[in-house]
């Protein structure tokens, strides 16, 4: 029987059938000698076929299929090995906080070069709206300023508020979505603002490491009453990159792709060449600089810095 995976924790995974029942199943062994070097070789969000176990109510996934795409980031603590953080998705909304906790630009881009990566078109999220001061909507604003020129499309959202959930619904109406983002930037309370029957365990920000509580342990999707489903994600501390060919990560920047063209050297790295389009469009304030610090730290596999380059 075919059904999608809505929750993995760990050796167990929550199917629901095409059928409408919601179905515990483990994986058949094959598929962890198969030299999948994901942490996780079946992601929520993933289409399976199973069969019941005989004379039990659970199930044995025997297929996975090919994915239309999935985010993925190195796995925290076997940095040799990827995690996949979700499957299948048709939007990733990205939750960003200016404090309380911080969202740094270098953790913003790397899930941008990411999704534009697995071909996941992405939108930004600004929560918290109601509690920003002054210089704080001003960096909000700047920041919304950089990525709507790059083509991002950006929602200022109070989820205690309600403020702007309904544009936030619009763009998740009969899709599958996944919200991530740093623990406390407010994902659960979001989900419930959005579907308030789930009712998602939320938890404060501690005021003193201006960090969130991990509240959300595993991936899980929940079919939303508007139609569509949202996967809500585990907060994430960093993102690390997988697998990007430093060649290639320019593409992943739409602002640095569209001007590869005009640099002297086909294979620029846009780092120490001379007559390179996207360093002089960084110097004439074209592409932001913080963008462009993004990108370097990327190439260089800086694993470190980008995530405390708060702003400037």
């Amino acid at each position: 029987m075919k059904g999608v995976v809505t929750k993995s924790t760990g050796s167990w995974y929550h199917v629901y059938a095409e059928n409408g029942d919601m179905v515990d199943c483990r994986l058949k062994g094959k598929f962890r000698i198969k030299g999948i070097k994901s942490t996780n070789p079946v992601a929520v969000g993933d289409h399976v076929n199973f069969e019941y176990e005989e004379g039990k109510e659970t199930g044995v996934i025997n297929q996975i299929f090919q994915r239309n795409n999935y985010i993925i980031r190195k796995s925290v603590n076997l940095s040799k090995q990827v995690h996949i953080i979700a499957s299948n998705i048709d939007t990733a909304f990205i939750l960003v906080t200016i404090d309380s906790p911080p969202t740094s630009p270098g953790f913003i881009d790397r899930f941008l070069a990411t999704a534009e990566a697995y071909s996941i078109p992405a939108v930004i999220i600004f929560n918290k709206i109601d509690m920003y001061t002054p210089q704080e909507l001003k960096i909000k604003e700047e920041l919304e300023d950089i990525y709507t020129s790059i083509g991002y499309k950006c929602i200022d959202v109070s989820a205690t508020k309600n403020i702007n959930i309904d544009k936030v619904k619009e763009l998740m109406k009969g899709k599958t979505t996944m919200f991530s983002g740093h623990s406390g930037v407010g994902k659960s309370t979001l989900v419930n603002a959005i579907e308030p029957a789930l009712n998602l365990k939320t938890a404060e920000v501690s005021k003193q490491h201006k960090q969130g509580q991990h509240t959300t342990t595993f991936a899980e999707m929940f079919e939303l009453s508007f139609g569509g489903f949202i996967i809500d994600t585990p907060g994430i501390k960093g993102f690390g990159v997988v697998d990007f060919d430093p060649q290639q990560i320019a593409d992943y920047f739409p602002e640095f792709f569209k001007l590869k063209s005009k640099c002297k050297f086909h294979n620029c790295l846009h780092i120490n060449e001379p007559n390179c389009a996207v360093k002089d469009a960084v110097e004439n304030d074209e592409i932001a600089f913080s963008r462009y610090n993004s990108y370097v730290q990327m190439v260089e596999g800086d694993e470190e810095n980008y995530r405390t380059a708060i702003y400037t």
